[in-house]
Order: C-alpha cells, then structure tokens, then sequence
C-alpha cells in the first residue's frame, strides 16, 4: 500500500521533469561555448579640426523711411492745382499743390503798396526834419508805422505760402489723394513722402548680447520679396533703455537704398555678426546625450568605438563648438550611432 501512493501519477511526472532539467543542465556545462563573431558596424565618421566659428545674433527687423511725412494742408480751401501723380520722385521746395489764394495774394499787394508810402512819407519826414520843419515826433510815429505794416506784410506772406504746398525734402511720393476743385481741411492727407536712401532698419536685440553692440557695427539683411540677396549695413544707433515687458534694446542700422529696392514697412531678416572665432565645430549629429552629460564615439586606430565624453560650447543650426574632450585629427562618428556601444568594432564607410 505505501510503495502504492510512492509510484502515482503525479510523482512519476516530477521524476520525468526532474531527470529532463538534469540533462539538459549538464550537457548544457559540459558543452562548449560557441560564440558567434559580431560584425563591425557601419559608420560614417568626420575629422575634428578646428574652424572658423561665427557668432551670429539673428533678428527681425522693419525698414523704416530715413525721412517720412503725410503731406496734409494747413488751411482749409479749395485746391486750384496739383503739380504731381503717384509714385513721382520730387526734390526739395518743388511745389505739389496750389490751394486758392487769391484773397491772401491781394492782401500781400495791398500792404506792399502802404509800404511803399509809408517808406516814403517817413523819408519825407526825415528830409523836413533837417530842415527844422518837422518834429522828431513825426519822424518816429512815422517810423513805428512803417514798422507795422512790415509786420503785416509777412503775416500775409506766411497766410500765401500756406496757400502752396512743397516737398520740404526730396523723395518719393505715395498715393495722391485729391484732385482739383477738392475742398481741404487742415490734417487731411493729400499723399505721402518718404526718403528711402538710405533705409532705417529697426530691430530689437535681447538682452543677453547688449554688451556685443556697437555704433558702426556691420549688419546683414535679407527680405521675402528678393530671395538669395543680402542687404549690408552698419548700426547708427542704440536705443538708451532696454524694454522691462521683452528685455530687449532697440538698434537702428542705415542701409544704402540707391536702387529703391527696400520700402517702408518691409520684414526683414537680419544677423548681426557678433564675433569670429577659430575652435573646434562638429555636426550637431555627432553628440550624443547621456542624462547630464554630453559624449562622441571616436574610432581608435583598431577600428573600435570609444566615447568620449565632450564639452559642449555654443550652437548654431546643424553645428556645435566643442570645448574639451577631443583634440584635431580625432575620427568622430556622424552616422551609425543607433547600433554603436563603447568597445564596439566598426567599418567605416568611404564617400
């Protein structure tokens, strides 16, 4: 009976397993090792060497018009002529418009010619006093009189002029806005004015790089509308306060205009050189990061993956200064990392 429930069912399998795991166990120590040779990986490497590195703070700017106005009226009158269209260039004092001025010229006439007699009853005056027939009195009221009327005579003059508008600088004219027999208040707009050679360039620089700016510092601009071309320029001011909302500064740059391409209100694009360096640059592929720490893969002379940790400096897109960890001549991975552990046999890949 006890040798019975020793041989079941559930103990005979236990024995069979048992026996199994053994086997398999001491075959699987006594059996030799077969290790299968891991094949290099594929790599693309690049040569670290030292270049030259420039420092580039980008921005965006908007041209401005070195010389800008709207041309308004400074009386409210009828226009009796217009001596422009749109878009022409004019110089300095050409006359735009002529507004109704017949009254104002009148008047200038009218004083003109009391002028003229009162000059010369006061030289009348004056002869007649040296002959003692006439008073000193005469003489003065006199002279006060005439002094009256020249004041009134440029009041009227001042009334006429404002009767002609004229470009007070040379420039291009926007859109005209009115034509002849329109009625003009003071403040309406007849057209624009701007003198876009050179072009003011406005762009806001954080911060962080107001110890890199410096009058007379070189600037490169490009716009949307000429694609490839580059406008140069130089910084000509430096706004005095830096703005508390966006901790930037505002810098102004002139740019030569002479062919008209850049108008007010453009966008443009615009990199400040901020210093050129000669240090070691690798492609921003090349770095590998490990939590806190920065590495590169360089491939010994036996053809083995080493990393190495890096210190990495400024970036730039598609670029990276590195600061200390490998010297000029080092073989640095670019391509192939996925696969690659430190001690791995690689096969560099030619071109």
């Amino acid at each position: 009976m006890a040798a019975r429930n020793v041989f079941n069912p559930v103990s005979i399998v236990v024995l069979i397993l048992a026996a199994a795991v053994a086997y398999f166990y001491w075959f699987a120590e006594v059996a030799p090792k077969e290790e299968r040779p891991q094949n290099p990986v594929p790599v693309e490497v690049q040569s670290a060497q030292i270049s030259e590195f420039r420092d580039v703070i980008e921005a965006l700017g908007t041209a401005q018009a070195n010389e800008s106005i709207v041309v308004t009226a400074q009386a409210q009158e009828i226009v009796m002529a217009v001596h422009f269209d749109d878009g022409d260039f004019v110089e300095a004092g050409q006359l735009l418009v002529e507004l109704d001025s017949r009254e104002e010229t009148a008047r200038v006439q009218e004083l003109k010619f009391r002028l003229a007699e009162a000059n010369r009853q006061y030289q009348r005056l004056v002869d007649l006093r040296r002959q003692n027939a006439a008073s000193q009195q005469q003489v003065e009221t006199q002279d006060v009189l005439v002094k009256e009327i020249i004041a009134s005579l440029e009041v009227a003059e001042t009334q006429l002029a404002q009767k002609r508008i004229v470009a007070p600088f040379s420039g291009q004219l926007g859109i005209r806005y009115v034509s002849v027999g329109s009625l003009v208040a003071p403040g309406d707009q007849i057209t624009t004015l701007d003198d876009t050679s050179p072009i003011k360039l406005d762009f806001n620089v954080p911060e962080l790089y107001f110890a890199s700016l410096k009058v007379g510092q070189e600037v490169a601009a490009r716009s949307g509308a000429y694609p490839g071309e580059e406008f140069r320029g130089v910084i000509r001011s430096i706004d005095s306060r830096v703005d508390p909302l966006t901790r930037s500064i505002l810098v102004r740059a002139n740019i030569p205009n002479e062919d008209n391409k850049l108008r007010p209100g453009m966008l443009l694009r615009v990199n400040l050189l901020r210093s050129v360096d000669e240090t070691m640059i690798l492609p921003e592929k090349a770095i590998v990061p490990v939590q806190d720490q920065t590495y590169v893969y360089v491939v010994t002379s036996d053809n083995m993956a080493k990393q190495v940790p890096v210190t990495v400096g400024r970036r730039k897109p598609g670029i990276v200064e590195i600061l200390d960890g490998i010297k000029p001549g080092d073989k640095v991975v670019t391509e192939g990392m996925v696969r690659l552990r430190d001690g791995v046999a690689v096969k560099i890949r030619e071109d």
